[in-house]
Order: structure tokens, then sequence, then C-alpha cells
């Protein structure tokens, strides 16, 4: 399904804050907005919940899934697993646990599990005596640099891929790294990047820039926008140019294309616009809930940058390239958390949210999520 380009939307002025509501909702002026901040991440999908550099050998690590806490372990050798975080005992985290062989003991009693979270020794217990049910297990792969965990039913894991991400593997690519918890529901996240409107954030760092929308193609599970862009004002940085190369930014010659393909998101951008070749920058992130409202989020991503064409040079170019995305993305994560706070404040959704691809993205989170309990203000 195509769209015509957008036209320029002006500053919009919010409702003034309500008094605090006893349950968190979603409102519209016509009533017909989705109900995405109360929206869980559906949990059958594979996330990553670690950088695999951070798994050390021999020992384990707590980490958490919309409140759901999950100890990921690495034998001495072999693959990582990763089982429900509490001992069947005494309900003590398993995190808390010692590595032996391949199996994680509880630092409290040394009940043993194996990796699917069996229970397989307790040293006091008579060996007549049949053992107790273990803890759940969760299916656990290693890609990217990742740690990657099924939080959802284990019986799907099976059949559903970890995401593709072919810049990874390339070598015209160096890889970057994003590893950052932020305070605000995964749907601010889509909403950022996806709408590209918002270039006004990033003056001081990039100049003036004005987004033109080229077209949107949406399917039942996705949701990706064209976008070109004109600097009207300043002069492109040094590291916009090190990671996009100077390109025309005068006449929108430029393409990018950024997708939400539930539950990841993805950017894509040519320079010259011609989408055959390999693009100049390559993006993937996903956006996982660490509490149980999921107020908050891990953001865990690859930012891929085609290397110059002289040998060794990106290594050389790499810290000017880092600052500016740092810059970037923490002015970014500065307005998502705001925005967290001011919806917390109210109490609802009051967003007056005139963009029809955020309205559709709105749409499409709320459609493929989770029902979430709601929470007391």
């Amino acid at each position: 399904m195509g769209w015509a380009p957008a036209g320029t939307f002006g500053d919009m002025t919010l409702q003034q804050a309500k008094p605090p509501l006893r349950k968190y909702r979603d409102v519209a002026p016509e009533g017909d907005v989705p109900t995405t901040r109360i929206t869980g991440l559906d949990p059958d999908f594979w996330y990553p919940f670690a950088r695999s550099r951070d798994l050390k050998p021999g020992k384990t690590l707590a980490v958490k899934f919309a409140g759901t806490e999950i100890a990921l372990v690495r034998p001495e050798t072999g693959k990582p697993y990763a089982l429900e975080d509490r001992c069947a005992h005494r309900q003590v985290p398993l995190s808390m646990g010692v590595v032996k062989g391949e199996r994680l003991q509880c630092g409290y009693h040394c009940w043993a599990y194996d990796r699917t979270g069996a229970c397989v020794s307790i040293p006091y217990l008579d060996r007549s005596r049949t053992l107790p049910n273990g803890v759940r297990g969760y299916a656990c792969r290693e890609a990217y640099g990742f740690v990657f965990v099924f939080p959802g039913n284990q019986e799907l894991a099976e059949v559903t891929p970890v995401p593709e991400l072919p810049s990874y593997g390339d070598r015209r690519y160096k890889a970057r790294v994003l590893d950052r918890d932020i305070a605000c529901h995964y749907s601010f996240m889509h909403e950022n990047l996806m709408d590209m409107n918002h270039q006004f954030l990033h003056r001081s760092l990039m100049g003036r820039i004005r987004a033109k929308l080229l077209d949107v193609r949406e399917g039942e599970d996705w949701l990706e926008a064209d976008y070109s862009f004109a600097r009207t004002e300043g002069k492109q940085s040094l590291g916009e140019r090190l990671i996009i190369g100077s390109g025309n930014s005068d006449n929108y010659a430029d393409l990018m294309t950024i997708r939400t393909g539930y539950p990841y998101q993805t950017l894509r951008y040519w320079t010259d616009g011609q989408r055959e070749e390999p693009p100049a920058l390559d993006l993937w992130n996903a956006y996982v809930p660490t509490d149980r409202a999921q107020h908050r989020n891990h953001t865990y991503g690859l930012i891929m940058v085609q290397k110059p064409p002289i040998p060794g040079v990106i290594h050389l170019l790499w810290p000017v390239i880092t600052l500016f995305t740092q810059g970037i993305f923490g002015q970014d994560r500065a307005i998502v958390e705001a925005e967290q706070r001011a919806y917390e404040t109210q109490g609802a959704d009051l967003n007056n949210e005139v963009f029809p691809i955020i309205q559709s993205l709105k749409a499409l989170l709320a459609r493929r999520g989770v029902p979430l309990p709601t929470t007391d203000c």
C-alpha cells in the first residue's frame, strides 16, 4: 500500500494536563487511538538480553523481560542457556549461584539444575527420594555478538527465526553496538525513529534538516516509510559525513527507509538514493521491556557503517563516528524519556498525533502486542 507524501506539520499544543487518573489509559479527542501505551510486547520472538562479552565463561547474568527474571548461564565450555531466575527450593535467584560443569548450583543449599531447568541433584537428599520439579528453561542462542532468549511459548522457539542481519557479517561494514537502558515504553522508541519530522531536535549536531516523506508501505505486522532530506541551515558535521558521506544534501537526492517489522526496527540510508547499492548506513534495533508495566526498555542494536575505500581508515575515524552517534542517541533518549514522564504525570496518552504514519504505527503496535494489566498511578 502506497501513501502520498505528507505535508508540513506545524507546532502542536498539548492539551492541558488533567489531575492524575487512577489508571493509565489511552485517549484521544476522537476516542479511536489504539491503547498503545498499555500494550505489552509480544514475548513470542527472539530478543537480545545481553552482549555476549558480558556473559563470562563459568558465570551467570541476571536479566529481565517485562518483570520476569531470567538467569543467563555460560558453562566453561559449551553454549549458554537461560533459566527462570529462582531456585525451586527457597526462591532465591539462581543467578547468585555457581556454575559447575554444565550445571547451575543454587548458592544457598546447592540444589543443582541442568540447562533445561530440571532439578538434577540435592546433596543432602536420600538418593531413593524423587527429586522435586525444577524451574522453567528458555530457548537461548547467540548471534551478532548478543545472547538471544525466547521468553514466550517455548514450542514456538524452533519455528521462529532469529532476525537476519546480512550487513553484520559483511566485510564492507564496521559495526557499533547500541546498549542502553531507557526509561520509556517501547512504543515511544518506535515512534521516535519512524517520524523523521523530529530533525529539529538534532539541530545542534546536524544543522536544520527538512524531511520529505516519499512513500509508505504496510502489512499486518510491518510498516515502512521512505524519506529524503534537505539541509536548510548550517553545515554537515564531520561525524555525519563519515557515516553517510557528503552526498547532495540540498535537493533531496538521498533515500532513507525506516521499517518496523514487528517487534524489531531498522533504518537503511543510501546517500545517492539508489536502493540497488549497499546502504551507507544499516541500523537494527530491538527494544526489550524490563519492568512489568513496560515503562522502561533496554535497547540493543547495531549500527553498521560502510567502510571508506582506503583500508584501515575506518578505525582511525571511529572515535569521531562514536561521538556523533552518542550525541544523536543522547538527544533521542532525553526526549522519549520526557514523553514517558508526561504520560505518567497525566495518567493517559493525551498526544494530539496528526502524522498518519505514526497513527498507523500505534495501531500496528497495539494490534500485534499483548494486553497488560492496568497500573495504579
